[in-house]
């Protein structure tokens, strides 16, 4: 059920960000406690103010309203991804070439399954992620196929 909520949210949401020139990054649909949430994230190169988000949720609202595919009572929340966004798929990644990420695998990548660090390359194949511990700096090459998540990272 979550899924098609997900489905049918993207699809409803699409024609709206495309309008306003906004992107989705992600849309959720969840339990918490005895409330339901659909929540939605968007994002631009500009960034996103509080206007961008009022504007999609009131419109947004409209559409789910009208089609009506959510049977419970529930929260919409329309938000940026914040400082920590999902890299999603191969445009999200090139974007983020430069900045810090915090990368999962499924399997092991050189006996580790966990990198965090600045991406210094992406090519659709393979990222190149700088990993720096204490004063020590090492480069790790994580095939595109093995990664389970990737989002940025505030690293401090």
């Amino acid at each position: 059920m979550a899924g098609n909520i997900k489905q049918t949210t993207e699809r409803i949401a699409g024609p709206i960000l495309e309008e306003l020139g906004l992107e989705l990054v992600e849309v959720e649909y969840v339990k918490e406690g005895k409330n339901y949430f659909l929540r939605v994230y968007i994002d631009s190169d500009k960034g996103i103010d509080l206007d961008d988000c009022a504007a999609v949720s009131e419109r947004l609202s409209e559409e789910l309203d009208k089609e009506d595919p959510i049977e419970d009572a529930y929260y919409l929340e329309v938000s940026s991804p914040g400082a920590e966004r999902p890299l999603k798929n191969e445009t999200d990644l090139s974007r983020a070439v430069g900045k810090n990420v915090h990368v999962t695998t499924y399997a092991p990548v050189d006996g580790e399954k966990m990198f965090e660090g600045r991406l210094t390359g992406f090519d659709g194949e393979t990222l190149t992620i700088e990993i720096t511990v204490k004063t020590r700096t090492r480069t790790v090459q994580v095939p595109y196929d093995k990664v389970a998540k990737a989002r940025l990272a505030v690293i401090i």
